[in-house]
């Protein structure tokens, strides 16, 4: 494959980062991470409550998770594109690291300030609307994140390098 061609039209994308981040671009990007971070942060809610562990280890679980299943989906896509695993996952860690752990952040702070919620069961409606509410949040906060890194090459636009 000549380079020098693939470069030169990739450049001249809509889509280049260099050229500017749309909004379409950085809420396509966040809510990439947002379902990563949901199904990841979810599964370790189930989980610690399940094993009946205390807010601490099931919150570190579900953080765990959701760091793990929002790389999964962006090195799943990247070695599907070709890349190697060892590349894939440079790629993921420099694309999802910041928007994974600003949306943990600010979705996890929600859920611990909100009263009640750290205790709440997931039969109870409070467990899932400060979880939601929190990620709704997240995705607010993490949207124009994604953005700025993106404009500037970074974050997602290390993945769009290599579609």
């Amino acid at each position: 494959m000549d380079h020098s061609t693939h470069d030169h039209a990739h450049h001249a994308s809509p889509h280049d980062a260099r050229a500017g981040a749309s909004w379409g671009m950085a809420v396509r990007a966040t809510l990439h991470c947002l379902t990563g971070c949901a199904i990841g942060e979810i599964l370790g809610m189930v989980i610690g409550t399940a094993l009946r562990w205390g807010n601490v280890p099931t919150m570190a679980l579900a953080i765990a998770l959701a760091f793990l299943f929002g790389y999964s989906f962006t090195l799943f896509a990247v070695v599907r594109a070709g890349l190697s695993p060892k590349a894939a996952i440079k790629v993921a860690l420099a694309a999802d690291t910041v928007s994974i752990a600003v949306m943990e952040l600010v979705d996890n702070t929600i859920i611990a300030l909100t009263p009640g919620a750290m205790d709440a069961h997931l039969s109870d409606g409070l467990f899932w609307s400060a979880l939601l509410g929190g990620f709704a949040v997240a995705f607010l906060v993490t949207t124009p994140v994604n953005k700025w890194m993106i404009g500037r090459g970074k974050g997602h636009a290390v993945v769009h390098a290599h579609h």
